[in-house]
């Protein structure tokens, strides 16, 4: 069976209750050997870094572009507090999930500028890499990276890309890998299926964001879910067969895909090299 990683997964999220053990359990059945899961604000800290001891599996530390309305601007503070605690932490991976989002109106850019411009500086001090949101935002994310870069390559993933060939290269070249997930799956994704097909594979790393971007076979309409049909939960299970859609574009075999994006993974969030073959509830630092 191949063997696979899935580099974003909000575990901690409400839609899986109390069902997670079982959903992590699915996962391990169909080949997901390890979850990277990204906190959002400092009131998940715990508890993404629970699950990953729970599951044996990895966090990261970060406060959210879409939570920077409601955070307080000690809660950076808090960050840099927690990272100093947890530096030594192994499945502590990266800095994340931060960035900036411009899709959503209401939120202020100069904010979330702030708080993401000092969690790049926070990674920088705590050689950590980065899990990047980067929504209708690439170049500015990529301003805000150059301008913290301090004469060291990044590491660290754009999750969810979905830019341009051009602004793909630019992320590329700033030493990001880029996040593929369900979205690639839905054939109207005809520019996301296209970078997916023809980006250097040595770029990619795949990624569920469970609960959210459902593949198309979970996915519901807003007609289906007035119907009454329920919009579907993603979960890390779904990885597997997100990764067949992708090898298919590919053309390749997925066994390949599954070497060659686990490689990239441990490329882009490098303490996952000692994470793989760790058992689950190893004894964690108080």
């Amino acid at each position: 069976m191949a063997a696979f990683i899935d580099t974003h997964c909000h575990l901690d999220a409400a839609e899986f209750g109390d069902e997670i053990g079982a959903v992590r359990a699915r996962a391990a059945a169909r080949g997901v050997g390890l979850c990277v899961i990204p906190a959002v604000g400092v009131a998940n800290f715990g508890a993404v870094r629970d699950l990953a001891y729970a599951g044996g599996d990895a966090y990261a530390l970060g406060i959210h572009p879409l939570c920077t309305g409601t955070a307080a601007d000690g809660d950076l503070t808090e960050l840099d507090e927690e990272l100093q605690r947890r530096r030594d932490d192994p499945r502590l991976v990266a800095v994340g999930e931060i960035g900036l989002d411009f899709f959503v109106k209401d939120l202020d850019p100069a904010r979330q500028a702030h708080f993401f411009h000092t969690q790049l500086q926070l990674a920088r001090k705590y050689q950590l890499p980065v899990i990047v949101h980067v929504r209708r935002s690439v170049d500015q994310v990529l301003k805000h990276l150059r301008q913290t870069a301090a004469g060291e390559p990044w590491h660290g993933i754009a999750h969810a890309f979905n830019g341009s060939e051009q602004q793909a290269l630019a992320t590329i070249d700033c030493g990001l890998r880029l996040g593929f997930g369900g979205a690639l799956t839905f054939e109207r994704a005809l520019q996301l299926r296209r970078l997916a097909a023809t980006l250097p594979l040595s770029s990619i790393v795949l990624e569920t964001d469970s609960p959210d971007i459902q593949p198309q076979w979970i996915y519901r309409t807003q007609a289906e879910r007035s119907a009454g049909d329920p919009q579907g939960r993603n979960e890390p299970g779904e990885l597997p067969r997100i990764a067949g859609v992708l090898a298919g574009l590919r053309g390749m075999a997925i066994e390949e895909l599954a070497a060659a994006t686990t490689s990239n993974a441990i490329e882009a969030l490098p303490r996952l090299s000692a994470l793989i073959g760790v058992s689950a509830n190893s004894p964690q630092e108080t």
